[in-house]
């Protein structure tokens, strides 16, 4: 999958996208896990603000 993600990144649409990681928390658990997405550069303070 990483290969298909570098790929995907070379190309010159491929520079208005970032890969963002958040850790979610469980209510239930507690526990974290992580939720990770590509999305426009420009959107990634509201995809954190989430």
């Amino acid at each position: 999958m990483a290969k298909k993600v570098v790929a995907t990144l070379k190309t010159s649409s491929g520079k208005d996208w970032a890969k963002v990681i958040k850790a979610v928390k469980s209510p239930k658990t507690g526990a974290y896990s992580f939720k990770e997405e590509m999305v426009p550069v420009d959107k990634v303070q509201d995809f954190l603000a989430k």
